[in-house]
């Protein structure tokens, strides 16, 4: 049985929109507890935003920010995060567009948790009771209370499949063989879609037989025990739901509208070594993590917008086409652990994260098909089948009719074939345009740098002669700085010398001013003792003149006495003095004369 990740549709979103990428935190496990790892996570559900401590326990500043679409702690409960990521998906998909949820993280951070859950032991739970149930089990329990309130005809199918070291099992096959290995071609009826031969469709009649599917298909999923999760699954699993709806339209002509829905639970995303895998579960790991390589790949080249997107490198983004990039409404949930222990797995989900919400998707609803359309594809795979039983039946080891063995294998391998040289042409194609854009531009470049630099070599030019006028003025600004360096150092040793003299010329006239100061003092005591020797010699003159006056006075009076005794001489003639009297007499006026005139002096 074949079938059909995508349809054909009518209506297309040109404007696009980003891949929605939600952040889900578990709790602490007890293998973490134990360890005594510290938390690294703090989620901030009201701003969308998840931070991570990158340092230590100290280092408070050492952090990263992240923004999603949506953040759910470790208290957030399952009903939570699906009411809020698939519930809105759920209506598109009822609507008739295609979607995909995939769950994307490190082993034993609660991927298949969030996807399928846990069946609680009370069956009567409802699906928004049941505090256990993951996003599959809700998923087709709401399916079927929205159809069924609705009163329209539909039809649930769902199919399992597993990707396990790049080979692809049904685990929903009605055969107890779970060896048997699906193959994948593309579809072509859908370039961007693929078909898996042998893909066993399950038509769900009610949401009671939901838990019966899930356990089917667990029962033969393979699993390998990992020192981080002793139920962790190493392959992909993708859960599909296909819906048939029958509306009948005004005129009254019976259409079918058609949506699908994948759940994708990735394999671990941690390391090798970190997975604790050895020998032969270690290479499975490194397949799986190939897988998740390519992925990693592909939403790089979409996020980049690179000509050329690696889809076929890996069977897995091979399948997951449609879904990035594509016309497929998708979101993403990432899972983390809040503990230190898995720090460097935590930022590399996180940032692996944070770049695929930067693609871009193009829904497209689904194109509702008449009964007629739809009659006649079932007719033609029914003939199909019909074929393929009669070659069966023949026994010549042949499961197909000659005829459309060799036509599917030429079909396949040509289809094959061209895809890929379309791919490649495509890409050389755009790439070539890329090289003749790039070259142009690069000529652009070229002529314009060859312009600038013509005139980068005049302006040097100029700069160069303008350099030599600069270098010789600059040359006999320094002779003539040399020559004033060397008078204004002459002029200090002058001014040195200067100031010395006047130093000592200061201390000089200083020196003079005190001797001229001192001879003041000694002309003013000795004009002093002159005015005082000047009255001195008046008093003395004054007395010598008065004493002179009254010599003369005396004088006059002696010459007067003189006189008389003279005149008496002669007029007594000759009578006789005694000799001894008149010789006395004469001889002793001229000594006291004398002595007066000593006494004057």
């Amino acid at each position: 049985m074949s079938t059909h990740n995508s349809f054909s549709v009518a209506k297309k979103d040109e404007k696009g929109r980003n891949i929605q990428v939600v952040v889900r935190c578990r709790p602490f496990n007890n293998a973490e507890r134990k360890s005594a790892a510290h938390g690294v996570i703090d989620t901030v559900e009201n701003r969308k935003e998840i931070n991570v401590r990158t340092g230590g326990i100290g280092d408070k500043a050492a952090r990263k920010t992240y923004t999603f679409d949506m953040v759910f702690g470790p208290a957030a409960k399952q009903i939570d995060v699906y009411k809020s990521v698939v519930c809105p998906i759920l209506d598109e998909v009822i609507g008739g567009y295609n979607c995909t949820v995939f769950a994307y993280g490190q082993t034993g951070t609660g991927k298949t948790f969030t996807m399928e859950g846990e069946r609680s032991p009370n069956e009567e739970f409802t699906w928004e009771e049941d505090p256990l149930a993951g996003i599959i089990p809700r998923t087709l329990h709401q399916i079927f209370e929205k159809l069924s309130d609705n009163g329209t005809e539909f039809s649930v199918k769902v199919s399992l499949l597993e990707i396990y070291n790049e080979e692809l099992f049904d685990l929903l096959s009605p055969f107890p063989d779970v060896t048997e290995r699906l193959q994948l071609f593309d579809d072509p009826r859908n370039k961007r879609g693929v078909i898996i031969k042998g893909l066993e469709e399950i038509t769900v009649h009610n949401k009671n037989e939901v838990y019966q599917i899930l356990e089917r298909g667990s029962a033969k999923r393979k699993t390998a025990s990992t020192l981080m999760n002793a139920y962790s699954s190493r392959s992909h699993s993708v859960f599909s739901v296909t819906i048939h709806m029958k509306e009948i339209t005004v005129d009254g002509e019976e259409l079918v509208k058609i949506g699908k829905l994948n759940l994708v639970d990735l394999a671990g995303s941690e390391n090798i070594g970190r997975s604790g895998a050895v020998d032969k579960r270690a290479r499975e790991a490194g397949n799986i993590n190939q897988s998740l390589l390519t992925l990693g790949r592909v939403i790089t080249a979409l996020v980049e917008k690179r000509p050329h997107v690696p889809y076929r490198e890996s069977k897995l983004t091979r399948i997951l086409q449609d879904s990035l990039g594509g016309r497929t409404k998708t979101s993403i949930i990432a899972t983390v652990s809040p503990a230190s222990i898995n720090l460097e797995e935590t930022l590399s989900t996180l940032d692996y994260a944070n770049r695929a919400k930067n693609i871009m998707n193009k829904p497209e609803v689904n194109q509702k098909l008449t009964k007629r359309t739809l009659i006649k594809e079932y007719t033609e795979e029914i003939e199909r089948l019909k074929r393929d039983l009669a070659a069966t039946r023949d026994k010549n080891g042949v499961y197909l009719s000659s005829e459309n063995y060799d036509m599917a294998a030429a079909i396949s391998s040509q289809e094959e074939h061209i895809t890929e040289y379309t791919e490649k042409i495509s890409a050389v194609e755009e790439e070539l345009k890329s090289v003749i854009e790039l070259f142009e531009d690069h000529k652009e470049k070229l002529d314009k740098c060859t312009n600038d630099l013509e005139e980068k070599n005049q302006k040097l030019q100029e700069t160069h002669r303008d350099l030599q006028k600069t270098k010789q003025k600059l040359t006999e600004e320094e002779f003539i700085v040399s020559e004033l360096a060397t008078t204004e150092e002459k002029l200090y040793t002058t001014a040195d010398k200067l100031l010395t003299t006047v130093d000592a010329s200061t201390k000089d006239v200083s020196g003079l001013h005190a001797k001229l100061e001192r001879k003041k003092k000694v002309e003013e005591h000795n004009s002093e003792i002159q005015m005082s020797f000047a009255e001195c010699m008046d008093a003395m003159f004054s007395q010598m003149q008065n004493s002179v006056e009254d010599q003369h006075s005396k004088h006059q009076g002696m010459l007067d006495s003189y006189k008389t005794s003279v005149d008496g001489v002669h007029e007594g003639g000759d009578a006789r003095q005694p000799e001894g009297t008149d010789k006395q007499s004469r001889q002793g006026a001229p000594d006291g004369m004398a002595w007066d005139l000593l006494g004057v002096v």
